[in-house]
């Protein structure tokens, strides 16, 4: 059972002291707030002629400001205050922090490699601090506790069934951080077939609701949500016909010289594969019975296997490094060559792409999405070399600067 469903509530070490202790005696509860105390006056009364009145100082009032956020796999975390320092493991909660103004706060990052920051560039005023993020790289340190207690952030947005699966830790591991440091509050979203993420997942922006919750920036959230609904509307209203729509196989694989590739299942509910759910595209694996890429499914197709499926368009991942013709002239460019893979359609038509980030927050899936309409639908929204824009880059830049 997980512990959301158990109703437990764990606190930060700098706003409950006495956390550690309760983790040792089984005890995660939330801080209990003060009570208001009512201001109290003396009046005293004299003599017909004069009459004089004294008044107490009024007791101290202090204001409860605690609020908990409640995320699957830990649950509710209570905070006396909003966080100023946090780390996140990924490039979807990254952004996130981003989009609620929340950049100089970010301590580190789970792989600072697959955090995608140029698309700030198009964005005035936005920014982060590279150098200090990739300095505090958690894969890059084997996921050490050390640098968790040197990075001393006020909360770790980081899912503890990764920790768990991924990198070996304890619970005993868990609760040490989390006395000690900073609790966790974070769910693996980007895509569903683990089998050990058995608890609920989130959509994008139900994710980043929990985000503006911790960081009590309803304001933005709300005006990203409605950003982010006009815009997909608008692309949506000038889609072709499903039946005219291209079938699609999106895979993994990072050289320039590929000859195997990894499957992902668009029908994956996953918030890697949200840009490519809106725009209805069609997964050219339905039917084939072949598994979604995940921790215990590691398969890889080769041509002839991608020959029998013969997708449209293929899709992919492990190049956004690259700008879109750098990739045609790289990747593409070999497989043109590919004594198999010249047979493909998507080849033939020059019709193979960059797949996109494997974690997207919500000022990525703007641009993520812009790019894939190009992809998907050029004769309605113009070639993805182009630099036909398809949302307002300074409304997101003013809304991350809080210019709402």
């Amino acid at each position: 059972m997980s512990r959301e469903r158990d109703g437990k509530h764990v606190s930060t070490r700098r706003q409950y002291l006495t956390y550690g202790a309760l983790v040792g005696s089984g005890l995660l509860a939330g801080c209990s707030g003060t009570t208001d105390s009512e201001d109290e006056s003396t009046t005293t009364g004299a003599s017909e002629t004069t009459a004089t009145q004294t008044t107490t100082e009024p007791e101290t009032t202090t204001e409860d400001t605690s609020y908990s956020v409640s995320m699957a796999p830990t649950g509710a975390v209570t905070f006396e205050s909003v966080p100023e320092t946090w780390v996140p493991y990924g490039g979807d909660y990254a952004d996130m922090g981003v989009a609620l103004g929340q950049a100089d706060g970010m301590t580190g990052i789970g792989q600072s490699g697959e955090y995608y920051t140029d698309v700030y560039d198009e964005l005035p005023g936005v920014s982060v601090d590279d150098e200090r993020i990739a300095s505090n790289d958690l894969v890059e340190s084997d996921m050490s506790k050390e640098l968790f207690y040197e990075m001393d952030s006020d909360v770790h947005v980081i899912d503890t069934g990764m920790l768990r699966n991924w990198f070996d830790w304890s619970q005993s591991d868990i609760e040490e951080i989390s006395g000690k440091v900073g609790p966790f509050l974070g769910n693996m979203i980007f895509r569903r077939s683990d089998s050990w993420h058995d608890y609920r997942f989130y959509t994008l922006y139900q994710a980043f609701e929990k985000m503006a919750e911790l960081f009590q920036e309803r304001e933005r959230y709300e005006a990203f949500e409605r950003l982010h609904e006009e815009f997909v509307g608008k692309i949506q209203s000038r889609m072709p016909p499903a039946d005219e729509r291209p079938s699609v196989f999106l895979t993994y694989e990072g050289t320039d010289e590929p000859e195997s590739f990894s499957p992902y299942r668009l029908t994956d509910k996953g918030t890697s594969k949200k840009q490519w759910r809106d725009l209805g595209v069609a997964d050219a694996l339905s039917g084939t019975g072949i598994e979604n890429l995940s921790t215990e499914n590691r398969s890889e197709l080769d041509y002839e296997n991608l020959l029998e499926i013969d997708p449209d368009v293929l899709l992919i991942r492990g190049h956004e490094g690259k700008s879109a013709s750098e990739f045609r002239d790289t990747v593409l460019g070999y497989m043109e060559d590919h004594p198999v893979g010249k047979e493909l359609t998507a080849v033939q038509n020059g019709r193979v792409y960059r797949g996109g980030y494997l974690r997207q927050g919500p000022i990525h899936n703007l641009f993520l999405t812009e790019r894939a309409a190009k992809q998907l639908y050029p004769d309605e929204f113009g070639a993805v070399t182009g630099d036909n824009e398809l949302f307002d880059r300074q409304r997101v830049a003013d809304i991350v600067n809080g210019d709402i």
